[in-house]
C-alpha cells in the first residue's frame, strides 16, 4: 500500500465522510491524484471495520504475488467467497484497475452481501468511467495531498518541523517529507510528476503528441492561480514552433483535471449574475507541481500562495469561485452552509500600492457579506470593513468563521 509510515496520520476528515457508508452496498470508491495517500486511508477503514468485524478481505493489485494469481474479474469474485465468512462482508480493492472488467467485480460482490471499497490511480479510474460503468451503484470520495495542519502533524512524527514556506514552495505531497534534503525531495517530486503527467496520462489516453502534450502540461501547471485558457496554451506553444490546435489543448486540460492534476475554478459576472463559461481559473491540485518547474531558486510565492489558499478552502468544505466585482476580481467566494466570504489572497500588502490594490476590490461588496484578506505578512491590516488574517493562522483553521 502506498505511504505505509503514514497510517498514524489519521485523516479524520476523510474518514468521516466514509463512514456513514461503511454498510452501505454501494460501492465506495477512494480516487485523488497519485501519491496523495488513498491507500493509507482505506487502511485506516480497515482498521477501524476490523474493530467491530473480522469479515473481511483486501487485496492489493499492486502486489505482484495478488496479480499472479487474480488476472479476471471472475478471479476476484472466486477469491473473495473462499475468503469470507457468513454475514455483510467487507471488500477491500486497492489500485483495482489493474484487473481488466474490474466494474463487473463490484456489481457482482455488491449482490452477495458485500460492502465494497476501491482505490485506483488517478489515470486510470476516472470519474466518467466509473459514472459509466457502475451507474449510480457507487459513492466516490476524493482525497487531496496533506493541507498544511496535516503536513505538520507527520513532520512532528518525524521530529521535522515544516515551515509556511516550505509549504508554499513544496507543498503536500506526504512522502517528501521523509527525504531529508531539498535535491532528494525534489527528485522524489520530480520522479513523480514523469509518473502522472508523462507515464499516466499519455499512456492511458494514447496521446500521440507526447512532447506537445509534456510542454501545454508544464505551461499550465506553472500558470496556476492565472486565467488560463486552451487558446493562451495553444498561443505559447504556437509561439515556439509547436503547432497544436486549440482543441487538441482543450482535451489536454480535460485529461488533467480528470486526472485531479488541476481544479479549474469557474469565474462569476457581479453585473450578470452569471458564470463566465470561457473564462475560468487554473489551479494546481499541489503547488510542487508548480516549484518544480521553477530554476535558480526563482519560486512563485505569489501564486503559490492564492493556490494553497484556494486548496485549503475547497478543504474545509467550502464551495469556491472567482469573483467579478464590475472588472475588479476577487479571488474567491466561498460558500458553505448559506454563509458566504469573499476572500483576496496576496503575499504581502506592506506597499501602499498593494494595499490599495487588494483592499479595493472589495468596493460595492455587501455589508452582510464578510471581507477577508490573507497575506504572508505579520502586522495585522484589519480596518472596520475588511478583516486581515495572517497566513500563518489561515492555515491552522478549520473554518472561515474562528
Amino acid at each position: 500500500m502506498e505511504n505505509k509510515e503514514l497510517k498514524l496520520i489519521i485523516r479524520e476528515k476523510y474518514i468521516a465522510e466514509v463512514r456513514g457508508f461503511y454498510k452501505s452496498d454501494l460501492i465506495k470508491i477512494i480516487t485523488g491524484v497519485r501519491r496523495c495517500g488513498k491507500s493509507v486511508i482505506l487502511e485506516q477503514i480497515m482498521d477501524e471495520i476490523r474493530s467491530v468485524s473480522g469479515n473481511i478481505v483486501y487485496l492489493d493489485f499492486d502486489d505482484r504475488a495478488v496479480t499472479s494469481s487474480i488476472e479476471t474479474w471472475q478471479d476476484i469474485v472466486r477469491y473473495v467467497q473462499e475468503k469470507r465468512t457468513d454475514g455483510l462482508c467487507y471488500v477491500f480493492l486497492d489500485e483495482v484497475q489493474e484487473i481488466e472488467g474490474w466494474p463487473a467485480a463490484c456489481r457482482s460482490l455488491r449482490r452477495e452481501n458485500c460492502s465494497v471499497f476501491i482505490t485506483g490511480s488517478n489515470s486510470k479510474l476516472l470519474s466518467r468511467e466509473f459514472t459509466s460503468e457502475l451507474s449510480g451503484r457507487y459513492v466516490s470520495f476524493r482525497v487531496r495531498p496533506f493541507v498544511y495542519r496535516e503536513l505538520l502533524e507527520y513532520g512532528r512524527e518525524l521530529g521535522r518541523d515544516v515551515s509556511v514556506t516550505d509549504y508554499l514552495i513544496w507543498g503536500g505531497f506526504p512522502k517528501r517529507l521523509e527525504f531529508g534534503s531539498v535535491s532528494e525531495q525534489r527528485r522524489y517530486l520530480n520522479d513523480l510528476d514523469n509518473t502522472i503527467v508523462s507515464n499516466d496520462i499519455i499512456g492511458r489516453y494514447g496521446i500521440r503528441k507526447a512532447e506537445e502534450f509534456k510542454k501545454a502540461a508544464s505551461y499550465v501547471l506553472i500558470s496556476n492561480a492565472r486565467i488560463c485558457s486552451a487558446k493562451s496554451v495553444s498561443d505559447y506553444l504556437n509561439s515556439n514552433g509547436i503547432r497544436c490546435r486549440t482543441s487538441t489543448v482543450q482535451k489536454w486540460i480535460g485529461y488533467l483535471r480528470e486526472a485531479y492534476v488541476i481544479d479549474e475554478v469557474v469565474r462569476y459576472s457581479r453585473k450578470a449574475k452569471t458564470e463566465l463559461s470561457k473564462s475560468r481559473k487554473l489551479y494546481d491540485c499541489d503547488v510542487a507541481l508548480n516549484s518544480i518547474r521553477c530554476h535558480d531558486g526563482r519560486y512563485d510565492l505569489t501564486h503559490n500562495l492564492e493556490n494553497v489558499v484556494c486548496n485549503e478552502l475547497i478543504y474545509m468544505g467550502y464551495t469556491v469561485s472567482v469573483y467579478d466585482n464590475n472588472g475588479r476580481e476577487i479571488d474567491f467566494l466561498a460558500e458553505k452552509d448559506g454563509k458566504r466570504y469573499f476572500v483576496q489572497a496576496a503575499y504581502s500588502v506592506a506597499e501602499e500600492k498593494a494595499y490599495q490594490r487588494e483592499f479595493s476590490a472589495f468596493g460595492n461588496i455587501s455589508q452582510t457579506d464578510s471581507r477577508i484578506i490573507i497575506t504572508n505578512d505579520d502586522i495585522d491590516y484589519s480596518t472596520s470593513a475588511v478583516r486581515h488574517i495572517r497566513l500563518k493562522d489561515f492555515l491552522l483553521m478549520n473554518d472561515l468563521a474562528e
